[in-house]
């Protein structure tokens, strides 16, 4: 991808962004959420709070962000791989590998 160091893997592939401006708005919710979310606990650590609930906060937390990766997975699949008009197979055969690497790294 253009940009990225001559380290990365992905340099040869050509640059792919998604556009949808609905899965951009969803996105940006979701991460203004988690960031709620986080100032909440930084809040319950200052209050002193149950152990119990600032886990379970925690957990939302991770919850979220991995939910809002699978979003963003699906927007670029479909974005980069099925719409996308001007890459060849072997560019979307390279793309998909890589989504297929970033989906293993999700936990």
């Amino acid at each position: 991808m253009k940009g990225l160091d001559a380290s990365s893997p992905y340099t040869n592939i050509i640059t792919m962004k998604v556009t949808n401006s609905d899965a951009t708005a969803d996105l940006h919710k979701r991460l203004r959420r988690v960031e709620g979310q986080v100032r909440g606990v930084q809040k319950m650590l200052d209050d002193e709070r149950d152990c119990r609930e600032i886990i379970q906060q925690l957990n939302a937390i991770q919850s979220a962000v991995r939910n809002a990766s699978v979003v963003f997975m699906r927007t670029y699949a479909r974005d980069c791989l099925i719409d996308s008009a001007e890459s060849t197979a072997a560019d979307r055969t390279a793309v998909a590998d890589e989504l297929i690497t970033l989906m293993a790294q999700i936990k």
